[in-house]
């Protein structure tokens, strides 16, 4: 009887991508928080809160690869190359992603190159930066007296620059609530875009960074002046913009609060 060659008795590994969602750990699913106990090895991005790496089995190796911002990162290409190798070393990998791992996260090439090369890949979603942004504020997105549709959108192709083959008019939409993903650097042009296109200046806007984090906070404004605000923050927190009228109650309620504090200071001086 032939023997089996100890290649193919080998333990095959397997690749998972889980959504690590915004930031607080409790909005983990449970199906993630079982693959991280299980993980032989963790490939995390670098807006991974430190409380949902945690979690994870405390003999689980822990790498980062992430991007970090415009600032040095692994290449795509490396991380691909990674996982197909710690795989095909028999090592059960969790690629863990901040927020959701189908939204704005670079899954679609990686569950490729891992099909490509017939590794078992899988996929655990997670809560999504915008919903956490959108809990933050306390408004629905799909608020039906405002919005029928709901877009999102990146603030930059590969390049970092602005994405040049945007639909700008469905952008301009004012029925829509748009979410922006990795605005910062080129939210100015987005909000000059968006004008141009039709859609008033006085649209409510919000940012929010850190969301769902013990360091949260938010910025409304308007597409006019909201660009300058994000602008003038001095951290690096991770930030999205959401534009749309399901964020007029919230603006409005801003502003009277911003009112009567000047108000309250005026009389005490």
């Amino acid at each position: 009887m032939t023997q089996p060659n100890k290649l193919t008795m080998a333990k095959r590994g397997s690749v998972v991508l889980v959504g690590a969602g915004p930031g607080d750990p409790d909005l983990l699913t449970i199906k993630a928080l079982k693959a991280l106990k299980s993980a032989d090895v963790i490939l995390y991005d670098a807006l991974v809160s430190a409380e949902v790496l945690a979690l994870a089995r405390r003999t689980a190796k822990r790498l980062l690869v992430g991007k970090t911002g415009y600032g040095p990162s692994c290449r795509q290409e490396e991380i691909n190359a990674m996982m197909l190798a710690l795989a095909k070393a028999g090592r059960r990998v969790v690629r863990l992603k901040a927020g959701d791992p189908l939204i704005f996260g670079r899954a679609g090439e990686e569950i490729a190159a891992l099909e490509a090369s017939g590794i078992p890949v899988s996929v655990v979603p997670g809560i999504s930066s915008a919903q956490g942004a959108a809990a933050a504020l306390g408004i629905s997105l799909t608020h039906r007296d405002n919005a029928q549709r709901l877009q999102f959108v990146t603030g930059h192709r590969k390049s970092g620059l602005l994405p040049d083959d945007l639909d700008w008019a469905a952008l301009a939409d004012p029925r829509a609530t748009t979410i922006v993903y990795m605005p910062k650097h080129t939210l100015a042009m987005i909000a000059e875009r968006l004008a141009e296109k039709g859609l008033p200046a006085s649209t409510p806007a919000a940012a929010v960074f850190d969301a769902t984090r013990g360091s949260e906070r938010v910025i409304l404004d308007t597409l006019a002046g909201i660009a300058a605000r994000v602008e003038a923050d001095a951290g690096g927190s991770p930030c999205i913009v959401l534009i749309g009228e399901v964020l007029r109650s919230r603006l409005e309620a801003s502003a009277g609060s911003e009112l009567r504090q000047r108000q309250v200071s005026i009389a005490g001086d």
